[in-house]
């Protein structure tokens, strides 16, 4: 990526949209405070307009205000696709149960117009500071609400149009980087036969526990073609270090007896060497080709930090060799 040189690790900001739990000022400013202590300038932060029906965005713009940073040493990624609205209703009726104490809710504008009214509020919403890396938010999700192939191809052609504006964003020189983010890596393969793209944001996918011989090979072609490719999720959303949810949905040793089976001899096998299952999920996200970044994000600012430190902890090569002696790794993975 020719115009931005982007840092081992960018910051997360679902937590300043009172994702799960609602922070007080305070607690955010703090976020974003060790976030700025800790790293080097640019500075890069991951938002989006639906985390928190803008919340996330507003937050962050507030606190890079009162912390006084520099727009230039702060670089702030958009990822379009929902605009703020009003609330009408006891809770926001896009994410349910997701979000708390929100204000706001929020409607998906995937089109030409509707992507430029987002990246336009979410410059408002930031408080004088301005995107100037933006993508189409979850354009899997968006697809899958066609339930014809005619329907689907319509909401595909709604995403061209999207990052046509985009396009036309960068050749204004009003954004320095256009990408995509997605769940699903098979979409973002389809949208860069289409669209010229700088970066790509991988989630969930790519995984010292999930990695098909299949994404690997895309991620090699867009090594070759210099799009820098960003690693999200590689803790497969907290199941990799303890948690019950594995890809945002929640799992039980009795329904999925495998995937536990999986994390207690890859937890033993940590445990052995002395390593901490955090580290080897991160060091195993950056070595994976093409991989300029991992994301990661924290409610904590306790642990922004720590968060930062895992991304140069060396892992023993012995290790590895041993995840695939027990078949905890693909045999024939060799980028480690």
């Amino acid at each position: 990526m020719k115009n931005i040189l982007l840092p081992r690790v960018i910051f997360g900001t679902s937590a300043l949209g009172n994702l799960y739990v609602a922070l007080n000022d305070n607690e955010k400013l703090a976020i974003v405070k060790e976030c700025i202590t800790h790293s080097s300038v640019p500075v890069v932060f991951d938002s989006a307009g639906k985390y928190g029906a803008g919340l996330a965005l507003e937050s962050l713009g507030k606190c890079l205000k009162q912390l006084e940073v520099k727009p230039d040493d702060v670089l702030i990624s958009n990822k379009l696709g929902w605009l703020r609205t009003k609330l009408n209703t006891p809770e926001p009726t896009f994410e349910p149960g997701v979000w708390r104490n929100l204000e706001h809710d929020a409607v998906q504008k995937i089109s030409y117009k509707g992507i430029l009214e987002c990246y336009e509020q979410g410059n408002s919403l930031l408080h004088g500071y301005e995107a100037q890396m933006v993508s189409v938010h979850d354009p899997d999700e968006y697809i899958s609400q066609g339930h014809t192939p005619a329907a689907q191809d319509k909401l595909y052609n709604d995403i061209l149009d999207a990052y046509w504006a985009l396009g036309e964003l960068k050749q204004q020189g009003k954004v320095k980087a256009i990408g995509i983010g997605s769940k699903d890596w098979r979409i973002i393969e389809r949208i860069t036969r289409d669209v010229d793209l700088d970066w790509v944001m991988i989630a969930n996918s790519m995984t010292v526990y999930s990695h098909p011989a299949e994404l690997v090979s895309f991620m090699e072609e867009m090594e070759r073609k210099g799009v820098a490719i960003i690693n999200s999720a590689v803790f497969n959303a907290g199941f990799l270090i303890g948690s019950d949810y594995y890809n945002y949905k929640l799992k039980s040793r009795e329904s999925h007896p495998d995937l536990y089976k999986w994390r207690d001899s890859f937890f033993a096998l940590c445990n052995a060497y002395d390593v901490k299952p955090a580290e080897v999920c991160v060091a195993f996200g950056l070595m994976a080709p093409g991989v300029k970044s991992i994301a990661l994000s924290t409610s904590n600012p306790n642990r922004v930090k720590g968060n930062i430190d895992m991304a140069w902890a060396k892992i023993p090569g012995a290790f590895w060799d041993e995840m695939k002696l027990q078949g905890l790794l693909d045999i024939n993975y060799k980028y480690l």
